[in-house]
This record gives C-alpha cells, structure tokens and sequence, in this order.
C-alpha cells in the first residue's frame, strides 16, 4: 500500500520511538575501581571493550579509585552503585554502622595481596619480624595497611619500635627508593613494579605477603549499594557476569588487557601492565579454589573464619556475620563463571 510522503517521516519516527525504547531497557550503572587504570583493573575494563555489558542491557561507567577502603563509603552513600573494594575493610565498616547499605556481591581477589613492601639493603627481609625497629610508610587509604592490626598480631611482630609514617600514594614508592623508608604497605603488584620504574634493582626488593604469614583473609571484592541492588538485581547479576567474562578474556589474553588499560591512561607502559596484571592472575584471581568452583564466590567456612580473625585483632563484634557482609545470591550460575 502506497503511503504517500508521510511514509518516510512516519518510518522515521517509528525507528526513533524503538530505539529510544531500546536506550530505556539500558540500566546505567556508576562503577567505582579502586585504584588507577592499571593491569588488573583489565577484567572489567575488557567487559566494557567486548561489549559484555551491553549484552547484558547494561550501560557502565567506569571510574578510577583512590583506594580500596575509600571505595566502601562510595558506594554506601549511593555516589556510585557499585565498586570494587576490601571486603575486610567492609566487615569493619558495617561493624560500626550495620545499617550502612552496602554489600559484597561477587569476589575477585580470592587470595588478597595486601603486602609490606621492604629494601634488603635497608635491612628488610622476607621474614615479617624483619620489620621490627624499622620505619615504614603507609598510605592511610590502603587496604594493606588496614590489615596491620591483624597481620602484626598473627605474624607476632613486636611495633614499639617501629615507625609508621603516613604518606600519600603518589609518594610512597620514591619514598622507597630513595630510603626515605624502609618498607611501605600496598598492594604488593603495584608496589614492586612502580619500585622498578623507580630504578630500584629487583634483586634489592622484598616481599612480605601477608597471606603467606597467617592472614587468613579475603581480598577486594565487587561491592553494590544494596537499594540499588534490589531495585535492579538482574542488572547486578549481569555485571558480574560480563566482569567475569572480562577477566577469562584477560587471563587468555594478558596482553590484550594490558592494552584495555592503556587505552585509559595513555602514560602507562603496556608491557609493564601486562606483567602487572600476570600477577594479579597469578597470585590473586586464579587460585585453586576458583578453579575448582568459579570465579566471585566465597567459602562460607573461610569467610566465617576470616570474620573471627577480624574480631579477635580489630574489635570487631560478635553482632557481625558473614550474611551481612556478602550476598551470593546475585551470581550467575557457577557453570558460568568457571576460569580456564
């Protein structure tokens, strides 16, 4: 049937009226990383690259963090919806305020990598004690430094003598470097490799992985403010199954996440991201227990357990549980999210 030339503006308004129906069914979602564009930020900037997102009717914007405590109170007050930050230091943030709506939702660092970072030549080892009548810098933000009160008490490290220096970021490896410290707390494959930036030779670099001295914890976790989750749980289960699949893409691929970061930060070395991001996966993200049972779920006995740690070193109550700390009832299934 001839429509006449009312057919091409009709046509027209009918394919704008289907894709503003289209840009509706999108949920936005504000995501807070919590630390810089850097390797192991890959997984969920490759989601967004990949266009695992908009599979899952999701529109996400990504920003940067400054640091994975400082990301908890973001997401609680509804400045963003969801984040990534330090489940322990969630455990301590609903302790004092339980009616805080934030909740852990999908595990990303099954083996946390809060660490001290030390010097040999500045009397540093990898034995924890070695700290003890030593000065070390801490960035007050850090998830490792958080940790302190647990790891000095497991690790039996006697602190009277030993000088704590609050510093900023942007300082504490050329503090490092230049021995103006002997040791500082961060996540350990950030600091041993802007440390290397700095000229510091590698065999002159100590780690202490506080995982490996008796911190029985878990590490940064994908966090969600849970008005918005329950108001959009399928938009909550579809992130976490596109970041999952953004992180298998990154584990295939180092280098092609490697370059999902660099894209962000044009300043960035691509080959020292992608041997930071080697390390994340290494270390952190494809343990055992996920290759066995999926990426983003915990161990209830092991996150149970970790809460106790947090009791019997930080004060926390007894009013606190692992319920309240971190919801598996957003996951996709665990068919879905297993790692290679």
């Amino acid at each position: 049937m001839y429509l006449g030339s009312k057919a091409i503006p009709m046509i027209s308004a009918l394919a704008l009226g289907a894709s503003a129906l289209g840009a509706q069914a999108q949920t936005d979602i504000k995501f807070a990383l919590d630390w810089r564009f850097e390797g192991p930020a890959a997984g969920f900037l490759l989601a967004e690259d990949l266009g695992y997102f908009e599979e899952e009717g999701l529109s996400v914007t990504i920003d940067t963090g400054t640091g994975s405590v400082n990301t908890i109170p973001r997401v609680a007050s509804g400045l963003y919806d969801m984040g990534f930050g330090d489940l322990n230091s969630l455990v301590k943030f609903l302790d004092e305020d339980p009616e805080q709506p934030v909740i852990g939702v999908g595990m990303v660092y099954d083996k946390p990598t809060f660490g001290i970072v030390g010097r040999k030549s500045l009397g540093i080892t990898e034995d924890p004690k070695s700290v003890e009548g030593h000065v070390l810098g801490a960035p007050p933000p850090d998830g490792a430094w958080a940790q302190w009160p647990i790891f000095k008490d497991v690790a039996e490290i006697d602190d009277s003598d030993i000088t704590i220096e609050s510093i900023g970021f942007p300082v504490r490896e050329p503090m490092l470097a230049n021995g103006d410290v002997d040791g500082v707390f961060g996540f350990t494959f950030s600091v041993i490799l802007n440390l290397k930036a700095q000229g510091t030779p590698e065999d002159d670099i100590v780690e202490i992985l506080m995982a490996d001295h008796g911190l029985n914890l878990y590490g940064n976790a994908i966090l969600a403010n849970e008005d918005f989750a329950a108001e959009n749980p399928e938009a909550v289960t579809g992130l976490l199954r596109a970041v999952i699949k953004g992180f298998a893409a990154a584990i295939e691929d180092p280098a092609a996440g490697a370059a999902a970061v660099a894209k962000r930060d044009g300043t960035l070395d691509v080959e020292v991201e992608q041997e930071r991001l080697q390390m994340a996966i290494d270390g952190n993200i494809l343990t055992p227990y996920v290759q066995e049972n999926g990426m983003g779920g915990v161990d209830e006995e092991r996150l149970a357990s970790s809460i106790e740690q947090l009791k019997v070193s930080m004060g926390i109550s007894d009013a606190i549980a692992p319920e309240d700390v971190f919801d598996s009832s957003y996951l996709p299934p665990a068919e879905e999210r297993m790692l290679q």
